[in-house]
């Protein structure tokens, strides 16, 4: 499957961002998808899935109550609404896809397909 990721942008401390992923297949519904991100001289890190059929979110603590992961069937578009933003919060940012769900979510190398990145830039 094919990702497009969009939506990136620079904002300041506070703001608001939300992203875009839409997938080239005829239903993300079985689809595991998820969200990475890497900062400038960082490896890549988890950010926040969502489950396939069932819809359950994941996040990683930093963004936990401030981050929203969200699906929407009818455009095959995955969603991440990024609210409170820090500076610790700039960096590339992945989508990523994988059509069965795997318990090590958090793991990069456990998804198949990956989006070309976009990046989101947070000043103080």
């Amino acid at each position: 499957v094919q990702l497009q990721a969009s939506g990136g942008g620079s904002v300041q401390a506070g703001g608001s961002l939300r992203l875009s992923c839409a997938a080239s297949v005829r239903t993300i519904y079985s689809y595991g998808m998820a969200w990475f991100r890497q900062a400038p001289g960082k490896e890549r890190e988890f950010v926040t899935a969502i489950r396939g059929n069932s819809g359950q979110t994941y996040y990683e603590d930093s963004v936990k109550g401030r981050f929203a992961i969200s699906r929407d069937y009818a455009k095959n578009t995955v969603y991440l609404q990024m609210n409170s933003l820090r500076p610790e919060d700039t960096a590339i940012y992945y989508c990523a896809a994988r059509q069965h769900w795997h318990i090590y979510y958090s793991d990069a190398t456990n998804y198949i397909s990956w989006g070309q990145g976009t990046l989101v830039t947070v000043s103080s």
